[in-house]
């Protein structure tokens, strides 16, 4: 039985670029336009009208504009994904206060909306009511701007952190992606989320499963999610060890 595409809502104040967002789902066969508006107001009469599964919105828009639009949404019991689409890049912080799922720089490519709506479909209504309205779970993120915009990442989802060079790249439950922060920075901004284990790695601490030694002798990190071992240098092997006493229960 297939399954029904994912109906969307375009908003955004200029008819031009509804088109070409249009143009741009048309060509996604998982997904088709249920309805278009101008302005926020518009928005959430068409939300309450149409019920769409996801919202692919602008933020500058007359009257209310696209971020007070989510906010007011991200209040309802049952909301839809929103997908921010926007000229500018400065609202991406903003843009976490109304659990926006991805922030796309205009113009939007093809491969970066099918990206978002990929991840748009995979965080389903009841995950959505649950992230509104708990606010004791309220997840922090990571705001990172690729050449598809700019991607929020749940820091709770970041497996880990490994430095190449003068990149850092984040491994996370939904992929990879390289940004621009250094590992000092992110340390230092997430020190109850992030442990050190290396010079090139910090670990998410909810993925640490145990630490053990391979063939050599060396120090490896195991994760609870997969296979992944990661090696943990001398410098911080007693740290770690230290981190997994107090924060692992006993046998």
């Amino acid at each position: 039985m297939n399954q029904q595409p994912q109906r969307i809502l375009i908003a955004d104040d200029e008819p031009l670029a509804r088109q070409r967002i249009q143009r741009l789902v048309e060509e996604l066969p998982e997904y088709r336009v249920c309805g278009e508006a101008s302005d926020g107001n518009d928005a959430l009469r068409k939300v309450a009208e149409l019920e769409p599964d996801i919202l692919l919105m602008d933020i500058r828009m007359p009257g209310m504009d696209g971020m007070e639009a989510a906010h007011q949404l991200s209040q309802l019991s049952n909301p839809p994904a929103v997908i921010f689409c926007t000229a500018y890049d400065h609202y991406a912080i903003q843009a976490f206060e109304v659990r926006a799922i991805a922030y796309l720089l205009k113009p939007v490519r093809r491969e970066a909306l099918a990206d978002a709506l990929a991840r748009a479909g995979k965080v389903n209504r009841v995950q959505l009511q649950a992230m509104t309205h708990n606010s004791d779970l309220t997840t922090e993120q990571v705001a990172v701007r690729t050449h598809r915009g700019t991607e929020l990442i749940d820091l709770t989802d970041i497996r880990y952190c490994e430095a190449d060079q003068k990149y850092v790249t984040l491994h996370h439950s939904r992929g990879e992606t390289v940004c621009d922060y250094t590992l000092k920075e992110l340390e230092q901004a997430y020190p109850e989320k992030l442990l050190r284990i290396h010079r090139h790695t910090l670990v998410g601490v909810r993925f640490i499963q145990a630490l053990r030694r391979n063939s050599d002798g060396q120090s490896m990190l195991a994760l609870n999610d997969s296979d992944t071992l990661l090696p943990v240098s001398r410098r911080h092997a007693s740290h770690v060890r230290q981190w997994l006493q107090e924060h692992q229960p006993s046998p």
